[in-house]
């Protein structure tokens, strides 16, 4: 894929509900343009999930990008990397060269707890909040792999360790373990600091057809898949397939596997989250992530650094956000400017974000991306 990133910007993560949508995405949107040494771009694709009508031309409208192309996207959790790679495809069939992808997303406004289920969904008379889905992933990956809630937290400890590093970061403090699993029980065996926090933030990439310099990141290949039918006779937990499948697509097209990567940033909403992804990823067996968790090789000067920024439980998770804040951490990798957190020799990084949420499928979109060398 003959795209690169340019340019990078987020504003702070974390409650800050007395700032507009609009404001957060000047923060972000600025900083990425001055980043690529642009001023202008010829299109902007805009992910969100809970934003108002408009949200996208508001935003960009006091920023005096107007009279482009502005399209909006929604894709759950994917949809700031939806965004991206729809900006990608547009690039690549010549539609445009310069391209904006924002992603925007304020919570705090809006909700007090969990996310509740489409209320014509099954989901929502049981009940069946996000934490109480992904709990009772982690209750079936226990069982399966004779693993314990001690595992779980081992994910917390990691990525709290990391996002204490970030200084964009919603949560900057290391965890202990005990901490972690002493906090307030939220869906057994999930607790307080298991689950990713409410938050408000903005994250934005400028896209390009070439590499002018080093410190524009080639893109070597992005998917986007679509969820398959997921019930009761399904094999693995909820998510695990839609992420198998896009990764396995996504390897066949760059040539390389999942050994080749060296520093990665994968949505983690859940501990369980992280653990079932770089299984599906293929960074590990089934049942093998918490061996080679336990063995220090995901942490930032392991094997294969996970979550560098500290993930969605350190750094937070504004869903439209979320992707291109991802992106934006692996491109401070791939240019070794990610200070305290910097991961040491990487030069291949992946990108997985996963969003769910429609009854009766495995995810409602998933997308990868590989970058650098």
């Amino acid at each position: 894929m003959s795209a690169c990133i340019w340019g990078v910007g987020s504003s702070q993560f974390g409650r800050q509900p007395e700032l507009l949508p609009a404001e957060l995405a000047w923060q972000a949107v600025t900083e990425a343009l001055a980043d690529a040494g642009v001023e202008e771009v010829d299109a902007a694709f805009v992910g969100t999930v809970f934003g108002a009508p408009g949200v996208a031309q508001r935003a960009l409208g006091g920023l005096g990008i107007t009279d482009v192309p502005i399209v909006t996207v929604e894709n759950a959790c994917a949809s700031g990397t939806t965004a991206y790679h729809e900006g990608l495809e547009a690039i690549a069939a010549g539609r445009y060269e310069r391209v904006l992808a924002l992603g925007i997303e304020t919570m705090t406004t809006l909700f007090d707890g969990p996310i509740t289920p489409e209320p014509s969904d099954p989901e929502q008379a049981l009940g069946l909040v996000m934490p109480a889905l992904y709990a009772l992933s982690a209750t079936r990956y226990m069982d399966l792999h004779d693993a314990d809630p001690s595992d779980l937290a081992q994910v917390a400890v990691k990525n709290s360790a990391n996002g204490a590093l970030n200084p964009r970061a919603q949560r900057q403090r290391g965890l202990s373990e005990e901490e972690i699993l002493a906090s307030r029980p939220i869906a057994d065996p999930l607790t307080l600091f298991q689950c990713a926090g409410l938050s408000d933030a903005a994250a934005a990439v400028v896209l390009g057809p070439e590499q002018r310099g080093a410190g524009d990141i080639p893109v070597r290949a992005s998917v986007l898949r679509s969820g398959s039918p997921w019930d009761q006779a399904s094999e693995h937990v909820w998510g695990y397939d839609i992420i198998r499948d896009a990764a396995a697509e996504l390897y066949e097209q760059v040539g390389i596997g999942p050994e080749d990567i060296d520093v990665l940033e994968v949505h983690d909403a859940f501990t369980i989250g992280e653990l079932v992804t770089v299984e599906a990823l293929g960074l590990a067996p089934e049942g093998g992530a918490v061996a080679r968790l336990r063995a220090g090789d995901f942490a930032i000067d392991g094997d294969q650094a996970v979550n560098p920024s500290g993930g969605l439980l350190a750094r937070g998770h504004p869903l439209g956000a979320t992707g291109l804040a991802q992106l934006a951490e692996v491109t401070w990798q791939l240019r070794r400017e990610a200070g305290e957190r910097q991961v040491d020799g990487a030069r291949t990084a992946l990108v997985e974000t996963m969003g769910g949420g429609a009854s009766g499928l495995d995810g409602n979109g998933c997308v990868i991306t590989v970058l650098g060398a």
